[in-house]
This record gives structure tokens, C-alpha cells and sequence, in this order.
């Protein structure tokens, strides 16, 4: 009798724990989708399931998500909880690369705008464009943060926030150069770079560097420079155009004048020690920097010492390049619908309003980027006006090789290795080489 009760105790020990092993794996394979429940507003249980959401906010902008955006969406919505995960930049690609063979991906993500194209190509990112509501949405956003969305006829993203570069002026030596009030055309920023750098100042014309087409753009475009052709297709013919020629002619001759700043070949001090020091008259930088160093107990309000206006007008007009970030969703997705929910909520109004009060990023909402509070943030209205007329890097996979290469040449040609038509006329072959694979 007592073996009896110690096989019955056994069996009864095994059948616990088969049952525990069950419910654990049951549970393990839905963590991804289920979320914990919620009561809503009528008493009733719902179910919620999960958003898996990678981004890489800052920390303020992190507090923003989590303390505001969160508790709203999950409000607005009941149905789904937000999971956030803050991603290190550093490596962040590869990471996805690895994630996307591996079907290990999060639901979306927000990402650098160049690199919506190359994940495009990739088939890891699903078309917006098919989706319900699409037209709608993009009705609400401005054009060109919504064009680096765009591959191969269909739009794998919508855009989350975004920025271009103005200028950015020392205030007492543009005021020694003889202007009260920022160059409106690239004759008159000339005139103020030679009367400033006659002066005594270390550059009137901010270039931070060339290995970044970012850097120079606004100048190449604005004197009517161009990359490509306008579907983005060929390089040939417009890169190494005549007027891409007198483009990048004037700006070499800026530079073998000393009007521009040092930083252009790495020189020293840094942008913003520069404009900070009375150092450099003008510079040209998106809206980060702002708060960035404006939270900085040790160094100067940088509104104390800068004022603003947009890149000046070359024949081409005033151009400066988008720069921000899209949101996505992954083709490995497990809430494609929750996914889908949270873009178009996070890319209405109030949303788009409350980071942009909250962090300074500019939104790609057209009614929030004209929030009255918004706007008082000094810097703002300009960048909201240079978006008008901003243009994208050239939205292909292919745009990190096509710019290093671009790039290497540009700096060849200002340090006098190349000659300037060879290096456009080699780099606008090799584009095309690369649009062509």
C-alpha cells in the first residue's frame, strides 16, 4: 500500500510538471504578442497584445516616449501595449542585418532616413503604401521627409522627424563684417566672409568637413549644383553637369581664399568652439546642437551669442539637405496591425506635437510643425521654412558607397590631388556603376 502511494505521489509529480512545462513554452511563444491585460473604461477586460518598437532617442527624447507618448497611445488604444527599446547607434545596422536573417526583428523601428532604401532592397520592410489609410496620412506630411520613404515604387516607411541644416552666425563678427542682419544671397555671404576673415576671424563660411556630402550640400545645390536626375535614376550628366562644375569651382575658390572655415580639411577649433570663440562667423548645423548645448552648465547659451538665417540664395535658390529619421515595419513583424496603428497615430498632430514641444525635433506633421509653442523656440521657424525647399540625398541602397566615393574625390580636388572635372566626372561613372548593380 505504501509503494502503492509513493507511485501515485510520482506519477502525480511528473503530470505537474509536464503541465508547468506546457503552460511555460505556451507562454514563452506568445510573450511576443501578448501583452498584459487592461481594464478599460467600462470595466471590461482587454486583451492587449504587444508593439515590439527599437529607437534611438535620445535620453530627453526618451523621457518624452515614455512618460508621454506611452501612457497616450495605450490610452488611445487599449488594445495593444508599447514596447519600448532604446538601441545604441553604435553597430545598430549590423544588428538589424543579423536580425532581419534571422527573422528576429522587432515589429518597427525608427531609423536613419538613408538607410530606409538599403533595408528596402533588402525585402526586410513592409510597403505603407498598400496599406489602409496610406493616402491619408501622407496627405498630412511634408513632401520631402515623406520622399525618403520612396524605393522602387512603393514607400516602405513614413516619416518621424526630421531636419535640414541653416545658417548659424556669431553675432558680433557678422556685425563687424558690416551686415546687421544674416546674408540673404551667397554674393553677400561672400562679401561678409572676406570683410570678416579681414577682420581677423578664422572663417566666414563654415564647411565641417567633406567626407560627408551633408556637410557641403546646402552650398553645391544653392549654387546650382545638382547629383542626379530627378527620379534619382543616373548620375551622369547632371553630377558632372557644367553648372555642378561652377558649383563646386565657387566653393574652391572660397577655400584657396581662406574664407572658409579650417574644419573644412579637419582643421581646428570644432564647429561650434569656433563660432563660440568669435572664431568663425558662420556656420551651417540642424537644430540639435541648440539643446544640446544649451543644457550645458559650462559653455554659453549658444541663443546668447547666434543669429539665424536660411542658407543663402544661390541661382539655384536656398537648398539644404533633409536629414531625420523614418519609421518602419519589418517584414518579420508580429503585429503588423499594431505596427501599422502606432505610424499613423505617431504621425498625426497631437503626437508630432507633443515631442516637438518636448525635445525640439522637428515634426514631419505639417499642423504640428505650426504649433504656436513650437515656433517660439527662436531657432525653429527657420528650419521649418528651410524644409520647404530641401532636398534628399539620393534615396538608393547604394548611397553609402556612391557618397564615399563621392567624397574621397571632393576632398582630393580641395586638397589639390585631382583635378575637379576628373573627380565629378569619375564620381558620377561610378554612381551610375553602382545604380546599375
Amino acid at each position: 500500500m505504501k509503494k502503492q502511494k509513493q507511485i501515485l505521489l510520482l506519477l502525480v509529480s511528473m503530470l505537474l510538471i509536464f503541465v508547468s512545462v506546457a503552460c511555460s513554452s505556451k507562454e514563452e511563444a506568445s510573450s511576443s504578442t501578448n501583452g498584459d491585460n487592461q481594464v478599460d473604461g467600462n470595466g471590461e477586460v482587454v486583451e492587449r497584445t504587444v508593439i515590439d518598437y527599437w529607437h534611438t532617442y535620445g535620453e530627453q527624447e526618451e523621457r518624452v516616449l515614455y512618460n508621454e507618448i506611452k501612457p497616450l497611445f495605450e490610452e488611445e488604444f487599449p488594445q495593444y501595449e508599447l514596447k519600448l527599446t532604446r538601441m545604441p547607434f553604435e553597430g545598430l545596422k549590423q544588428q538589424v542585418i543579423t536580425a532581419v536573417a534571422g527573422s528576429a526583428t522587432p515589429d518597427l523601428m525608427r531609423m536613419d532616413i538613408v538607410w530606409t532604401a538599403e533595408f528596402a532592397e533588402m525585402g526586410a520592410l513592409v510597403d505603407v503604401s498598400t496599406l489602409d489609410g496610406f493616402e491619408e496620412v501622407k496627405e498630412q506630411l511634408f513632401e520631402a521627409p515623406m520622399s525618403t520613404n520612396f524605393y522602387d515604387g512603393g514607400y516602405y516607411g513614413l516619416p518621424l522627424n526630421t531636419n535640414t541644416k541653416i545658417a548659424v552666425y556669431n553675432e558680433k563678427l557678422l556685425n563687424e563684417a558690416g551686415f546687421t542682419e544674416p546674408p540673404a544671397t551667397m554674393e553677400e555671404l561672400e562679401e561678409a566672409a572676406r570683410a570678416s576673415v579681414a577682420a581677423g576671424s578664422m572663417g566666414g563660411i563654415g564647411i565641417l568637413g567633406l567626407g560627408q556630402t551633408w556637410e557641403w550640400l546646402p552650398y553645391f545645390w544653392s549654387l546650382g549644383g545638382t547629383l542626379t536626375n530627378d527620379d534619382f535614376t543616373q548620375y551622369e550628366g547632371y553630377l558632372n553637369s557644367e553648372a555642378s562644375v561652377n558649383a563646386l569651382e565657387t566653393i574652391l575658390s572660397w577655400h584657396e581664399e581662406g574664407l572658409v572655415t579650417p574644419t573644412i580639411l579637419n582643421g581646428q577649433p570644432g564647429f561650434w568652439e569656433g563660432i563660440e570663440r568669435d572664431h568663425y562667423m558662420m556656420i551651417n548645423d540642424g537644430p540639435w546642437y541648440f539643446s544640446i548645448l544649451g543644457s550645458d552648465q559650462a559653455r554659453p547659451d549658444p541663443l546668447d551669442y547666434t543669429v539665424f538665417g536660411l542658407i543663402p540664395e544661390g541661382p539655384a535658390g536656398s537648398i539644404s539637405p533633409i536629414g531625420g529619421e523614418n519609421i518602419s515595419i519589418f517584414q518579420s513583424a508580429k503585429n503588423k496591425e499594431g505596427a501599422w496603428e502606432f505610424l499613423k497615430w505617431m504621425t498625426s498632430e497631437e503626437p508630432q506635437a507633443i515631442m516637438a514641444k518636448g525635445t525640439g525635433l522637428i515634426p514631419t506633421n505639417m499642423e504640428a510643425a505650426q504649433d504656436a509653442e513650437f515656433l517660439q523656440i527662436p531657432y525653429v521657424p527657420y528650419y521649418v521654412e528651410q524644409l520647404q525647399t530641401a532636398l534628399p540625398r539620393t534615396p538608393t541602397p547604394k548611397w553609402s558607397e556612391i557618397e564615399e566615393h563621392l567624397s574621397l574625390n571632393i576632398e582630393m580636388v580641395f586638397r589639390g590631388e585631382m583635378d575637379l572635372r576628373e573627380a565629378l566626372d569619375d564620381a558620377a561613372a561610378k554612381a551610375d556603376e553602382y545604380l546599375s548593380k
